[in-house]
Order: C-alpha cells, then structure tokens, then sequence
C-alpha cells in the first residue's frame, strides 16, 4: 500500500510530540515530519508544507484542536486529510464534537504507541480508499461532459453552460457570444476518405478551436461534424474576431496521406448579446444557426451575423 509520506504533529508538549514522531518513524508511516506547539502554527505548517496526515492536541494555547480544525477545513485543500485528535479529556462530549466538526479519530491522553501506530494504518487505508473513489468519481464526470472523439465538451454540457452563461449576462446586462461551425462538405470527406479519417479532420479542427478560446470561454462538439463556442464577455465584433481566426487556422491544417491533399474549410454562424431579438436561449441558439445557415447558402468558408434591427 502506498502510504501518505508526510505528517504534522499539532501538540504545545515538545516531549510528546518527540515521543509520536519517535514510535512514527520506528513504523516507517511516514517520510517528513512537521511540528508545531499550537494551532496558529499548524495552520502556518498546513500552508507551507503538503501534508497528508495531522495528529492534533485538543487543549493548546493561542488555538486549540477544535478552532484549528474548523480553521482547517474551510479551505478545500485541506479537507480531505485524516485528522486525529489527542487529548487527556475522555468525555464523550469532547469525542463528539471533535468527530462532528471533522476529526477522523480521537484517541485520550496516555495512549498506547502501538495502537496510534494502529489507527494510523485504519486512517491511511481509509485514506487511500477514499482518494481512489475521488479520482473515480472526476473521471466519471469528465467522461459524462466531455465528447470521446474531439475532447471537447458534449453538447448536453454545453447546453446547461450556455443555459448559465445567458442569465449571467442578462443579469449583468453584459456581452455573450455564441459561435456555431460546421464542416464544409464534410459527409463528401467521409464518402471519399473513410470514417476513420473523417475523424482524423474532426480531431484536428477541434485542437485548432481549442487553441483560439481563453481561459474562460468553452468550445463543444455541438453535433456529427458540428462546433460551438461560448465567448463570454465578448461582443458580436470580437466574437467575429475570434471565428476568423478559426477560419484561418483551419485553412493551415494539413493532414498525412491519404488526406495530404484535402483542403478543408468552415461556415460559421454568430449571435451575440445584447439585442432587442433575442429574450431566451433558444432564440440565441436560433439567430447563430440561422447565420451558420446564411453563411453556407451565401459560399461557405465564411462567417456570417445574426441579422440586427435597421
């Protein structure tokens, strides 16, 4: 099993604290040891240092277990260490509040080496186990947002963004832009090259979107050869910016036999806010689409606006 490798010892006693890191590096538990004589401290050590563990003293000066504890686990990053708690008080009260604001364990003054070493390794697993459901749990989510072609966000994703994004702007009576792509001819590259390499062309348009957003803005596979990006805080003008800059990059693209000689392009369609047109999501997704339609029937390779009022 691999153990956490680093410990704080929270405890104003200098001798106790030798006494734990002594029966602690007799175990092997650990790599790094860091002290501290009271809470203020352990919250310094916790900042500086990448704790993975922390042993606390309950009654300290300055800041005892319990403010240090609750201190601890406002911040996100500190939330997830095992923390046990050690004190000379054994009332059951003291037990309870200490688990209820946090604490993984609490283990009454004298204690036993082997059993801290003990409830340590109960803790560590637990740790671990805990770590590996997280990572699961995150690698779940990004495959339920993210398309497994491209990368890029899905489109049911990127719906609820855009859903967010238009009442933040509405609520601020701020700029939204909101660009739809689609692939010129791209059911003839598929006919012509295969599928496998029309995906080829689909990945690569999509790095080339990635490379234009910042670091606020979301780009999605918005349908089969379809894309979309979410430009907050961007006006139709700089949106536009934006989408050319798109459409050049894509003209750059080369791609290795048998595509070597394929020059791919994009329409683009952009609607933005504010505008007297558009009150709703829908309407916004409508007056893009609607461009993205103008912009094919008028050539394709081109970006076209939304139509404004006279």
């Amino acid at each position: 099993m691999a153990m956490a490798t680093n410990i704080l010892i929270v405890d104003d006693s200098k001798g106790l604290r030798a006494q734990i890191v002594k029966a602690l590096k007799g175990a092997g538990l650990f790599d790094s040891y860091y002290e501290a004589a009271d809470g203020i401290e352990g919250l310094k050590a916790l900042a500086t240092h990448p704790i993975d563990f922390v042993i606390c003293d309950l009654m300290m000066p300055n800041m005892d277990g319990f403010q240090f504890l609750e201190a601890a686990r406002k911040h996100e990053a500190f939330g997830h260490i095992p923390v046990i708690f050690l004190s000379a008080r054994g009332e059951s009260a003291m037990k309870i509040k200490g688990l209820e604001i946090g604490a993984y364990d609490y283990m009454t003054k004298p204690f036993d080496n082997g059993e801290l070493i003990a409830r340590i390794m109960v803790q560590l697993n637990i740790k671990k186990l805990q770590d590996e459901l997280r990572k699961n749990n995150e690698l779940l989510k990004e495959i339920s947002i993210t398309d497994h072609l491209t990368h890029l966000y899905n489109r049911r994703y990127m719906m609820d963004e855009l859903v967010i994004e238009f009442h933040r702007s509405q609520r601020k009576k701020g700029e939204l832009c909101l660009v739809l792509i689609d692939v010129d001819h791209f059911k003839l590259v598929n006919d012509t090259y295969g599928h496998q390499n029309g995906d080829m062309v689909l990945t690569a348009i999509a790095e080339t979107l990635r490379g234009e957003l910042r670091r606020y803005d979301l780009a999605a596979r918005y349908g089969g050869e379809e894309f979309a990006m979410i430009l907050p805080d961007t006006s139709l003008q700089e949106g536009y910016a934006v989408a050319e800059r798109l459409r050049q990059g894509v003209l750059e693209i080369t791609f290795p036999s048998p595509l070597n000689s394929l020059a791919v392009t994009i329409s683009q369609g952009i609607a933005a806010l504010p505008s007297p047109l558009i009150n709703s999501v829908d309407a916004l997704i409508k007056a893009a689409d609607d461009a993205l339609y103008l912009a094919k029937q008028n050539g394709r390779n081109r970006i076209d606006t939304m139509a404004v009022p006279a």
